[in-house]
């Protein structure tokens, strides 16, 4: 099972919704959830959230559907803090 958090700029839910069935369309087996907490004013500082639960998916294909849809979207690293 893999999982995996990416940041975007999508600025709403209702923006963020439409991009979620966009991309389950293109990986009906993938489980794509999104969430954002503020207004985004300075990206990469404030960011939505996609999270992407499946079997085996190519984290590059689902960055380029949201960039094809004018979207910034970059994978969240993984960081310790110690």
């Amino acid at each position: 099972m893999m999982i995996e958090v990416f940041t975007t700029d999508i600025p709403n839910i209702t923006l963020g919704n439409r991009m979620v069935k966009r991309l389950k369309h293109c990986n009906s087996h993938l489980e794509i959830d999104f969430d954002i907490e503020r207004s985004i004013v300075d990206y990469p500082k404030d960011h939505s959230i996609l999270r992407v639960e499946g079997e085996l998916f190519d984290t590059y294909h689902i960055i380029s559907i949201v960039k094809e849809n004018g979207y910034k979207c970059h994978i969240l690293k993984d960081e310790l803090i110690s």
